[in-house]
């Protein structure tokens, strides 16, 4: 909806907005703990590309469906084989 604009601003949306921020961009988890920023509700950072343009969205569906994931106030990464969480 926005290209080009930061991160940071991409942030401050999520937190108007309050929305989910799903990233590829690995850049958010040292913008939010390193320079203690204001926190977005959520960000899932997807360590890999996946097979096709859907995996990443597929495999979040499921976690969620399974309720492996708890998202609110939460850095989310998601590995092939491994998901960890760091609250904030």
């Amino acid at each position: 909806m926005h290209p080009g604009i930061s991160d940071r601003e991409i942030i401050e949306i999520a937190q108007k907005e309050k929305l989910i921020i799903l990233t590829f961009d690995k850049d958010y988890g040292e913008i939010i703990f390193k320079h203690q920023v204001s926190q977005p509700p959520a960000v899932v950072f997807f360590r890999f590309k996946g097979d096709n343009p859907l995996a990443a969205g597929t495999l979040l569906s499921e976690l969620i469906d399974e309720k492996k994931l708890m998202l609110e106030n939460t850095f989310t990464v998601i590995e092939h084989e491994n998901i960890r969480q760091r609250k904030y």
